[in-house]
């Protein structure tokens, strides 16, 4: 009877919250590294140089990496409900405003605010899903919800393709009116957050009285559970030499996650291409990310395993960056591209699978914004870096070896973590 009381309350949980927050995540992403696509005709209208590209595109994990702590201690006091609808409306209102920017200044300065309206919103909803789902589910689940930023690319590359190709209608470029056609969708969803979320399980109208009181029993163990060896104050969640191992574990997978996001379609359009098949050929790598992402992580619950997963999902990533740097077909760069969103897509949702099994409450909070707010400073270093060459050298190539090198390290930095918990805590504990 328990069993079939836990199926059909993780499964309404599951329907009800997921698909919701997927489609957020969809639209931050897309708000996020639509700059890439921009970039294809903004660059020229506005005299930008690979270096100041890249640069204002990075900035924004700036503004994300002050505010990513504050912002998520922030949502566990007031609820999800009502930050994440803050967070979405703001982030929306801005990304809109770069339709009008008019230099590298306004560029700079709009990036680093929209990083600060957007800060919380990731790592709020990783925390968010620890209070819905147990450890058991969280991989699996996690993996859904990271599948949105590959199907953004997927869907957004041909979206902001049709965008650009309204150069002109209204006395607007093409890139200004793709900044405001997907901007609105964020500040609408964020108005409709404030009426379909729920902060905590007490609160769940929409389930059952049994589901209701099961789901907060189990919920309730599995923190006592964790209460002798989890971290629980503020101050553990930042000292915590394990938050601080996986933030830079996440700072390489970051590096190439931006990579792809904000330079790929660069680097396809580099090959000679329509504006038109760079969308379309950009959105091929993610449609092979989504289905691997889902598999890996549902391998990775199922075995209880995480250390492997990680690493060998960066070294594939890792391997596809080299490939990329050296093919010179369009067939060549898709299929590296490929490999490296397979292996970024993959390796994310058992690394944060890691974090709220040695802690809770505030401690959670700040531990998983440690993580994503120093780990996303990689999304600076890596398209940065990658302008700063391409502008000396006149190619992409020792930038995405730069890259590469970095998932190496985070290869890694994930088997020393592993090691030095099996020597601190029982293996499970750390690795499950």
């Amino acid at each position: 009877m328990d069993g079939s009381l836990e199926h059909a309350t993780m499964r309404r949980v599951a329907w009800r919250l997921v698909p919701f927050i997927c489609l957020l995540y969809f639209l931050a992403f897309i708000d996020r590294v639509n700059i890439g696509f921009a970039a294809l005709t903004m660059n020229k209208d506005l005299g930008f140089s690979a270096s100041v590209f890249g640069f204002g595109a990075g900035v924004f994990f700036f503004g994300y990496f002050l505010f990513e702590v504050p912002s998520n201690i922030i949502l566990d006091k007031v609820g999800a409900r009502l930050w994440i609808a803050r967070v979405m409306i703001t982030w929306g209102f801005l990304s809109g405003a770069f339709a009008f920017i008019r230099g590298e200044t306004s560029f700079y300065v709009l990036r680093f605010l929209l990083g600060a309206a957007e800060a919380g919103f990731f790592p709020g909803i990783i925390l968010y899903l620890s209070y819905w789902f147990p450890s058991r589910y969280r991989a699996a689940v996690v993996s859904l919800f990271m599948a949105a930023a590959p199907i953004s690319v997927l869907l957004g590359s041909p979206l902001s393709s049709l965008l650009l190709e309204m150069d002109g209608v209204l006395g607007l470029h093409g890139w200004q009116w793709m900044f405001i056609v997907e901007a609105v969708p964020a500040v609408l969803l964020g108005v409709a957050v404030l009426f379909y979320l729920t902060d905590r399980p007490e609160a769940a109208t929409w389930l059952a009285d049994d589901q209701r009181a099961w789901l907060v029993a189990e919920m309730n163990a599995e923190r006592a559970a964790k209460q002798p060896s989890a971290r629980h104050s503020l101050l553990s969640g930042l000292a915590d030499a394990r938050v601080l191992a996986l933030a830079l574990i996440y700072f390489g997978t970051s590096a190439g996650l931006y990579t792809l996001g904000i330079w790929a379609p660069q680097i396809i359009k580099g090959l000679g291409l329509s504006t038109m098949t760079v969308g379309l050929l950009n959105a091929v790598p993610p449609t092979a990310a989504v289905v691997a992402m889902v598999l890996w992580a549902r391998h990775s619950d199922r075995t209880g395993e995480r250390t492997w997963h990680v690493v060998i999902a960066c070294l594939a990533a890792s391997l596809g960056l080299v490939l990329a740097g050296g093919a010179s077909s369009v067939v060549g760069v898709v299929a590296a591209l490929s490999l490296v969103n397979i292996g970024i897509s993959s390796a994310k949702p058992p690394l944060w699978a890691m974090p709220t099994l040695f802690l809770s409450g505030p401690a959670a909070a700040v531990g998983i914004a440690t993580i994503n707010a120093i780990g996303n400073l990689g999304g600076f270093v890596g398209p940065w870096v990658i302008g700063w060459i391409k502008d000396r050298t006149g190619s992409f190539a020792g930038g995405l070896y730069f890259v590469a090198g970095l998932l190496v390290l985070s290869a890694i930095l994930t088997l020393a973590v592993a090691r030095a918990g099996r020597r601190a805590v029982p293996e499970r504990a750390l690795a499950r």
